[in-house]
């Protein structure tokens, strides 16, 4: 008879939150944090991608110093009689452009989406800016942007951490 399905889940929710503090670590290393064996800690881990818990493994670099000057947050209000169509474009949109990180339907302040995007410098955010106008003007009835400055004072950086140490108290 396999394990209590309950202990598995909370293992495998325990191995999450301990990726989420640092993905960088070794099986070994985060096997003996959990006590388990190094070969288990491979296997959950596997498992976390299968379920789709884990979408991959990768690195959260400063962007400044990857040379990105701009992170540009876009919302935008839709003319919601073109929904189809919109919702079939927007996903080849967002995956031709490596510029955009992040990209969904999102709701408040009366928009209907929001797209993360970063930009080496202003004329490239411009230029990526006139090409989304150009490309979706007939479907926007209103845009907003807000533009960080990558460079400048950030109070927290972006980090996954965090929710790993609220899950934790």
């Amino acid at each position: 008879m396999g394990k209590n399905p309950d202990a598995k889940k909370a293992k495998l929710k325990r191995l999450l939150l301990e990726y989420l503090k640092d993905s960088n670590r070794s099986d070994k290393q985060v096997a003996k944090v959990l006590g388990i064996s190094q070969s288990t800690a491979s296997m959950m881990k596997n498992r976390l991608l299968e379920k789709g818990l884990v979408r991959h493994f990768s690195a959260i670099p400063d962007f400044a110093k990857m040379g990105y000057e701009i992170m540009a947050f876009s919302f935008v209000k839709f003319n919601m009689e073109q929904v189809t169509e919109i919702e079939e474009k927007t996903k080849e949109w967002a995956q031709s452009h490596p510029e955009i990180i992040f990209s969904s339907r999102a709701e408040g302040m009366g928009m209907d989406a929001v797209t993360v995007s970063l930009h080496k410098n202003y004329a490239e955010y411009t230029k990526f800016l006139l090409e989304n106008k150009n490309k979706w003007s007939k479907f926007m009835a209103e845009a907003h942007y807000i533009l960080v400055d990558l460079g400048g004072a950030v109070a927290k950086p972006l980090s996954f951490k965090y929710l790993a140490e609220k899950k934790e108290k």
